[in-house]
């Protein structure tokens, strides 16, 4: 049987530690001289296996402080609409939510263009923190149209999610995305717990249901937690 490539091996041993808990984030990892020394490999190798992590988003360099474990950035697919609670578990990590808003407003001239309303219409809002074991991960403003969602503002959002909510009783027909790379607003720089130099990734969503526009969202990430993806069959 075919060994890994050292340098592979190295890598497995760095992720067997993260994964296990061993080392936690913000556990300062072997510096590559130790690497070297305890896997008989030249300074080339173990930086390769190193630089792949850093790269990979497991481990990051602090410069004359060493190298760390640190949170990786969640991922989400562009194309489609994942409830987070989901993502957060099925990465292994504990997802809760804190609601920071949840009321019926009048539609202010920017959220009646969103929702295809008129001005002054009433509308459901509702702004949630979401958190991945602990650690905020995106803060989801949202209106909705209270025609096709009327029990919206009943629901216990610490418990499901409104992507959860909205999925089960508005089935998705059509969705809008846009995103855009922002400084945060001061309030949701203090929701994700962030500096407002920080940069965010800001994921602008509509949703309809039956070609009836249903929701309209605001989704922001920290920049340095949260990356988007896309896959397109040519």
């Amino acid at each position: 049987m075919t060994k890994s490539p050292r340098y592979i091996q190295i890598k497995e041993f760095l992720i067997q530690k993260i994964e296990s808990k061993e080392w936690s984030v913000g556990s300062k990892v072997p510096t590559e001289a130790e690497l070297c020394e305890q896997f008989s490999v030249s300074r080339m190798t173990a930086n390769k296996a190193v630089r792949d992590l850093v790269s990979e988003g497991w481990l990051e360099r602090t410069p004359r402080l060493g190298t760390f474990v640190c949170h990786r950035k969640a991922e989400s697919p562009l194309m489609e609409i994942r409830n987070i609670a989901d993502e957060i578990t099925e990465r292994g990590g504990r997802h809760n939510s804190e609601i920071i808003t949840l009321r019926r407003v009048s539609a202010s001239e920017n959220v009646a263009m969103r929702l295809g309303i008129k001005l002054g219409s009433d509308v459901f809002k509702s702004e949630i923190v979401h958190y991945a074991d602990d650690v905020p991960l995106q803060v989801e403003l949202r209106w909705i149209n209270p025609a096709f969602a009327p029990d919206y503002l009943n629901q216990d959002f610490s418990v499901i999610t409104p992507n959860q909510y909205l999925t089960e009783n508005c089935p998705l027909g059509t969705i809008e995305h846009t995103v855009e790379a922002i400084l945060p607003p001061k309030h949701i720089a203090i929701l994700l717990k962030i500096d407002t130099d920080q940069p965010c990734l800001l994921l602008h969503r509509r949703t309809w249901s039956d070609n009836q526009l249903v929701s309209s969202a605001l989704l922001f990430h920290p920049g340095n937690r949260y990356k988007l993806s896309a896959s397109v069959n040519l």
